[in-house]
């Protein structure tokens, strides 16, 4: 009996570590595949399936027998630096580029007293990882953001370093992205004495810092109850599933979108050198619908339609996981909203957050910048129809109709129509869950 014992727990042990070896081997094969290259291929066979003998037969970890995987989970379940401390939120809130995600992520930047909240980290990595034709691979992209993401939300921010340039030195960095937009790194505990000659591009406004020491960064990561992070970058949510299934984590996700044609109506403003075509076009040209920007409206369109899918069907990875926000419902009712947010996060609305809103949602125009968070947030609702020729907007509810049925925004067959504000654009639609 005592010998039987003995071998189960060789056995379990084994796999415990088999386990171990084998998520080093895909990190290694991860990096691998971030810096290979036509010249660098990967080589053949390190991504293939860990073998080992069972019963006298070789076999992959993923076919044994499901009791023993099991046992192994409630083993790993049962150590208490493999699970998530009870009450801690990982918040990730998805977007894309000018649908008011900076304004919104505000909504966790200033409940700095147990948030830590992280501006865009997953810039670095995207630009790393650009190629010369000024794309991504997409498949390298989504694990190395996957995986940043995965070491932040544990105040491990090794990783992160290692797509900085230039890169940090003694985990000293002068080149953090918009750090002054996280009140987190810009904290008296996060705040190095400033040193002679040091130029900072993207520095601390609350106070005089120096470089900011990352290590300081993730001690005060460790000492916060909750951590937020806003991206624009990640284009699928299914390729985040690992994080929701990570025992470590207790991931939210939200998914923040907005009307399409107002996204590039906005965009034409904000981003007027990549978008010379479209404003061509939109004076003196019919749009070519097989274009390589029409192309590109479309894929966005298209991966952001296939994200809110996958959560509004609620997999059992993403129940009570999800959460879909038009921008346009918080533009109106910003107040609302929030709390509807801070609800699905299960973290305490407070006072603080509650001030800031209702400072922020009645801006004039002269603090209403492209780039600010100080919004008269509900008439940024209605803008873009006055910015944008019908004949745009035809192109963009052209590749894009799926996309605008889905979340509710009203499709217009006149100029007339998308001038008239006295026509909603928005129907009234509810994406929570209870």
């Amino acid at each position: 009996m005592r010998i039987k014992y003995t071998i189960s727990l060789v056995f379990i042990l084994a796999l415990v570590i088999i386990e171990k070896e084998n998520n080093i081997i895909s990190r290694v094969s991860d990096k691998l595949a971030l810096k290979q290259t036509p010249q660098t291929p990967l080589q053949q066979g390190i991504s293939s399936p860990l073998l080992l003998k069972y019963n006298g037969s070789f076999t992959t970890l993923s076919k044994l027998d499901p009791a023993f995987t099991l046992m192994k989970r409630r083993l790993e379940n049962y150590t208490e630096h493999e699970v998530a401390p009870n009450g801690r939120k990982h918040i990730l809130l998805l977007a894309t580029t000018r649908t008011g995600s900076s304004f919104v992520g505000e909504f966790f930047n200033q409940q700095d007293d147990n948030m830590f909240y992280l501006f865009e980290p997953l810039w670095h990595v995207e630009r790393s990882l650009t190629l010369e034709t000024g794309g991504t691979n997409s498949t390298a992209a989504s694990a190395a953001y996957r995986d940043v993401l995965r070491q932040l939300f544990l105040c491990d921010f090794t990783m992160l370093e290692s797509f900085i340039e230039p890169r940090p030195m003694d985990h000293i960095t002068t080149a953090l992205f918009r750090r002054e937009s996280s009140s987190s790194l810009c904290e008296e505990s996060v705040c190095s004495p400033i040193v002679k000659k040091v130029f900072e591009r993207y520095h601390c406004r609350t106070r005089r810092c120096g470089p900011l020491n990352l290590t300081m960064a993730s001690e005060s990561c460790l000492q916060k109850e909750h951590r937020a992070i806003k991206s624009v970058r990640v284009r699928q949510l299914e390729t985040l599933r690992p994080l929701a299934e990570d025992p470590r984590l207790d991931v939210k996700f939200i998914q923040l979108v907005r009307d399409p044609r107002a996204v590039l109506a906005s965009r034409m403003v904000a981003f007027s050198a990549k978008y010379k075509n479209w404003k061509k076009w939109a004076v003196d040209g019919d749009v070519p619908i097989d274009d390589d920007e029409v192309r590109k409206l479309k894929g966005n369109c298209d991966n952001i339609r296939m994200s809110a899918e996958v959560g509004l069907r609620q997999p059992p990875w993403l129940r009570r996981r999800y959460m879909l926000v038009r921008y346009e419902d918080i533009a109106r009712f910003p107040m609302r909203k929030a709390a509807d947010m801070y609800r699905f996060t299960g973290i305490p609305f407070t006072p603080q957050v509650k001030n800031w809103i209702l400072q922020n949602t009645q801006a004039s125009k002269e603090a209403s910048g492209v780039y600010s968070t100080q919004k008269n947030s509900s008439e940024q609702v209605e803008k873009w129809r006055f910015r944008i020729p019908y004949k745009i907007a035809q192109v963009v509810q052209r590749v894009c109709g799926p996309t605008l049925k889905l979340f509710g925004y009203k499709i217009v067959n006149s100029e007339a129509m998308l001038t008239d504000k006295s026509i909603s654009l928005i129907e009234e639609k509810n994406f929570n869950f209870t």
